[in-house]
C-alpha cells in the first residue's frame, strides 16, 4: 500500500510525467511485490523559484531532478528498499530518460493502523 508524492519542476510534457508514474509503479511491483492496481501517486509541479535541489552528498543534480517520497507499511526490509531505489533509478533512466543523479528517493515507514484506504475504516489495523 505505497503512497507516492513526486515533486518536480513544471514544464515537462504529459508523456514525460506519465512515464515517471509508470516507471514508479513498475518498480514497486518488481521490488516490493505491490499488488496489481495498488497505485496511489501524485505529481506536483513547481515553478523554478519554488523548487531547489542541492548538490550535497557528492551528487551533481540538474534541473531535471525529481523528489520522490514513498510512504509504505513499516514492514519493508533494508534490502527491499535498496532494490527499490536501484529499480526506480534504472526504470526512470530508461523512460523518460532521467539521470540517476536526478532521482532522489525518501521512504517513510508507517504503522498499519495509520492507513485508511476508504470508507472511514482502518483496513490493515
Amino acid at each position: 500500500m505505497p503512497l507516492l508524492h513526486i515533486s518536480m519542476r513544471a514544464g515537462k510534457p504529459q508523456a514525460y510525467r506519465q512515464a515517471i508514474l509508470d516507471g514508479l509503479y513498475r518498480a514497486l511491483r518488481e521490488a516490493l511485490n505491490v499488488p496489481v492496481d495498488d497505485a496511489f501517486m501524485a505529481i506536483t509541479e513547481h515553478e523554478p523559484a519554488n523548487f531547489r535541489c542541492g548538490n550535497a552528498y557528492g551528487v551533481e543534480r540538474s534541473d531535471d531532478a525529481v523528489l520522490i517520497q514513498i510512504t509504505v507499511f513499516a514492514s519493508r526490509t533494508p534490502e527491499q528498499k535498496k532494490a527499490l531505489y536501484r529499480r526506480i533509478a534504472d526504470l526512470l533512466g530508461e523512460s523518460p530518460g532521467i539521470r540517476p543523479e536526478d532521482v532522489f528517493v525518501n521512504v517513510l515507514d508507517a504503522p498499519k493502523e495509520n492507513w485508511s484506504v476508504g470508507n472511514g475504516l482502518a483496513q490493515f489495523a
